[in-house]
């Protein structure tokens, strides 16, 4: 409807204004935002006729983790977003949505992706044939979808947007403003921000053109079968040598987890007496994580095996990194509840076949699953049947 409308298009005008960028004129984020919805409902209506759910007491657990990630209380959170003129109602049906949306593109997209041995041994034989400094992009993109069965009009239109785009570009426009603009990626309204990506872990037609860009340079119109794009390269930095010995961490932890019978605030309760105990020497890390852990590694004192960069989730990841040798975290929060995290040794150690094989799998997986939700999203686009009534105002 077009409340509906007003409303996507006042909230993504408010996310520009806290990105610092600049929004588009009123028509072009209005087609946009329409073209959002649309995708959005489509996706949505094939959740719910498939059966997928999230009840309430999910939703109640992922709104007090986006609340404690902001380091507030569940009433301070709300008081917030109150204040930035946004219903706590309307925001959490929001929530709702989006974790109904990620759990269909996975069942959808990333559960169906396949790599073979023969995909994964030519992954490595290709590497091995590049420099040995593996490289990483900062990148953002422009996205001009082409719907599948489209005909040559439709094509050169969608070109011709992508063309209009890339004059821009080039001409110094704000990249982020024009991403809000003509972008159709999921990613517009974060200015079609990737991020740092490392070669392997971008699709072949990206990680190709980047390699000869200078950072600040904007690509030329690429196109994949999902439609136009434009690249511009913020940053480009070195990686670790490929082949060179990796960092290998040892630790150990106490996992508590939040549920019916334990509230965040007592978990968190818990883990600081615990510290506070262990730090003092009145009792043993070990012992504690035996006594506590809600982990399997309880029955170990809580000790996990070597651990390489990237095995853990980024939250962990962060503090064990900021920690040295023999040092106790405080509290770390994670989607599976809060740790003490105690380093016990670090060393460098070759990355085993073993160990490559599997990042090589998990490479291509990432590439491979950007490329087919995006072909999968212009699939689901054009089974839709849609009649535009703007006009009609």
């Amino acid at each position: 409807t077009l409340s509906e409308l007003d409303a996507a298009v006042t909230s993504a005008e408010r996310q520009l204004r806290r990105q610092g960028t600049a929004a588009p004129e009123r028509a072009a984020l209005e087609r946009q935002m329409l073209e959002r919805l649309i995708l959005e409902k489509a996706q949505l209506q094939m959740a719910r006729d498939t059966g997928i759910r999230v009840d309430e007491l999910q939703l109640d657990r992922a709104v007090q983790r986006i609340a404690q990630n902001n380091n507030m209380s569940l009433a301070d959170f709300r008081r917030a977003l109150e204040r930035d003129g946004v219903s706590f109602q309307a925001w959490r049906e929001d929530l709702r949505e989006q974790i109904l949306l990620s759990r269909l593109r996975e069942r959808e997209v990333d559960e169906r992706i396949q790599v073979s041995d023969t995909e994964i041994d030519l992954f490595l034989a290709e590497l091995k044939g590049k420099p040995d400094t593996r490289v990483e992009y900062q990148v953002s993109h422009i996205l001009v979808r082409v719907p599948e069965q489209a005909g040559p009009e439709r094509i050169e239109a969608a070109r011709a947007r992508a063309q209009k785009a890339l004059a821009e570009a080039r001409g110094g426009g704000d990249f982020a403003s024009l991403a809000a603009s003509y972008s159709d990626a999921p990613d517009a309204l974060q200015g079609g921000v990737l991020g740092w990506r490392s070669h392997d872990r971008l699709p072949e037609l990206f990680a190709g053109t980047l390699a000869g860009m200078k950072p600040g340079e904007v690509s030329d119109i690429l196109r994949s079968p999902a439609g136009f794009h434009v690249l511009k390269l913020a940053g480009r930095r070195g990686a670790a040598l490929d082949g060179a010995p990796v960092a290998q961490t040892k630790m150990r932890h106490i996992l508590i987890r939040a549920s019916e019978t334990i509230s965040e605030g007592e978990a968190l309760r818990r883990l600081n007496d615990l510290r506070a105990r262990i730090v003092s020497g009145e009792v043993d890390f070990a012992e504690m994580a035996r006594v506590h852990s809600g982990d399997a590694t309880a029955a170990r004192g809580g000790e996990l095996d070597w651990v390489y960069p990237g095995d853990t989730v980024p939250d962990f990841e962060r503090a064990y990194q900021d920690l040295k040798v023999g040092e106790i975290s405080q509290p770390v929060r994670t989607p599976f509840g809060y740790h003490l995290i105690q380093v016990l040794e670090r060393r460098s150690a070759d990355m085993s076949p073993e160990r490559r094989r599997l990042q090589a799998r998990n490479a291509l997986r990432e590439r491979k699953s950007d490329e087919a939700y995006q072909e999968w999203l212009r699939q689901l686009r054009d089974q839709v049947y849609v009649e535009l009534r703007l006009e009609e105002r």
